[in-house]
């Protein structure tokens, strides 16, 4: 089981996923106490790994701020939830959303930023013209997980993850594992959200310019499948699903199980993000582990970087219904978030994420986020595409399902792919 999840299904958010909204308001009551001011604020959560860790130090901030403090989160879409809230005159104070949801929403709903101190140290920030919009809460990034002492019992020999550049250094990797004897060295998450919002969204990133290249497949003058970069991931796909354990019932693998075998050295490689850690660390995990961009042979360096950047952003409310009080109690919290070693502490420590701003200095505690780090302190970052659809990753996820389990082939999914674009559009920025 996911450590945390528990947890997260608290009375309140069994109540929103019952009623569809959430009790209380933008200057409704406090979850982390009382409010010695008389100023409450609410704060939308959109990353479950860290509900759990948000409640707690929003009743010790209450108590230590005087400012009272409610948190709140939903699995429902983060777009599809705060239109509800909108449309009921019942905005968060705060919310956390993606990346697109502040191009979307920011202009109408948000408010501006630019002056706040932690502006000038984190290079993550979401402006929209001259203004600052969105506040960065870390940095995640995607690629290729691996168990290196799995990898080092096996073939005797020390992993180095930065050897393995190409598609055939990673197919001559697995066969030394399966020489070995580790029968099937890979593990593949069924997820649509992993296939289509992760791995399939790094064929656009992964060019120079992704509105360019999706544009081109919407007029017909690029076509999917013979584009390089979508051939060259791939064939790195590839060589993950036929060596994955769960090769003849590829769809029903739990993912709890898959990271639970890569955590304790059954498997040795899983795509993914260091999110994960939130899984993996619930298992007897390895204590080498980390993680390196997706190999393959496009031959632009890309093979040499995660895919990453910001991940998850607050905006404050702009509305009426909130405050000058309660904007800005909301923007000290960030600032307490940013610059204070308190806030720092929580981000890192307590909720083990990767760190947006340079004047955060403290050490990352888990791998996957040390390897994160280390990419991006070396600006080895491929940015995320952060416009695709909302319905992008269930339907090509559902694509890209079929080409997991084997129902159709390559050309079949860029066709599948090609269709989905037909009909699509990027979201504003």
């Amino acid at each position: 089981m996911k450590r945390n999840i528990k947890k997260v299904v608290t009375t309140v958010v069994a109540a929103v996923l019952t009623a569809g909204l959430m009790a209380g308001c933008g200057g409704g009551g406090a979850s982390g106490g009382s409010s010695d001011s008389g100023t409450n604020i609410t704060i939308f959560n959109s990353k479950m790994e860290i509900q759990s860790q948000l409640e707690e130090k929003a009743a010790e901030y209450s108590e230590e701020k005087g400012v009272g403090v409610e948190v709140y989160y939903s699995s429902d879409t983060v777009a599809a939830h705060l239109a509800t809230r909108y449309s009921s005159n019942e905005p968060y104070t705060l919310s956390m959303v993606d990346a697109k949801d502040i191009y979307s929403l920011a202009e109408e709903h948000a408010v501006d930023l630019t002056g706040e101190e932690w502006v000038a140290n984190t290079t993550q920030a979401i402006s929209i013209g001259d203004k600052v919009y969105g506040f960065p809460v870390c940095i995640e990034a995607r690629g290729i997980i691996y168990n290196a002492d799995a990898i080092e019992k096996v073939t005797g020999e020390a992993f180095d993850p930065k050897s393995i550049k190409t598609t055939e250094d990673f197919q001559a990797i697995i066969d030394k594992l399966i020489a070995g004897g580790m029968a099937a060295p890979t593990g593949v998450m069924k997820e649509d959200w992993s296939l289509a919002a992760h791995f399939l969204a790094e064929v656009y990133e992964q060019h120079d310019d992704p509105d360019a290249f999706i544009a081109g497949i919407q007029d017909g003058s690029i076509k999917l499948i013979d584009d390089e970069k979508f051939n060259a991931l791939m064939d790195t796909f590839d060589v993950l699903k036929d060596n994955n354990y769960a090769k003849d019932a590829a769809i029903s693998a739990e993912r709890e199980i898959t990271e639970q075998k890569l955590a304790e050295g059954e498997i040795a490689f899983m795509y993914g993000g260091n999110w994960d850690w939130a899984v993996i660390n619930a298992y007897d995990y390895s204590e080498n582990m980390g993680m390196m961009p997706v190999p393959n042979d496009s031959g632009d360096g890309t093979n040499e970087k995660l895919v990453g950047g910001g991940s998850k952003y607050f905006f404050i409310d702009s509305s009426d219904k909130t405050t000058p009080e309660q904007v800005q109690a909301a923007k000290d919290f960030l600032n307490w978030l940013a610059n204070d070693e308190e806030g720092q502490a929580f981000l890192v420590n307590d909720c083990a994420l990767v760190p947006a701003y340079s004047n955060n200095e403290l050490p990352v505690a888990d791998p996957l986020g040390k390897s994160v780090k280390e990419y991006a302190d070396a600006d080895a970052l491929v940015a995320n595409y952060n416009y695709l659809p909302d319905d992008h990753y269930s339907v090509c996820g559902a694509s890209m399902q079929k080409y997991l389990a084997g129902e159709i082939d390559r050309a079949g999914l860029a066709d599948e792919i090609t269709k989905y674009w037909s009909t699509a559009q990027v979201g504003a920025h």
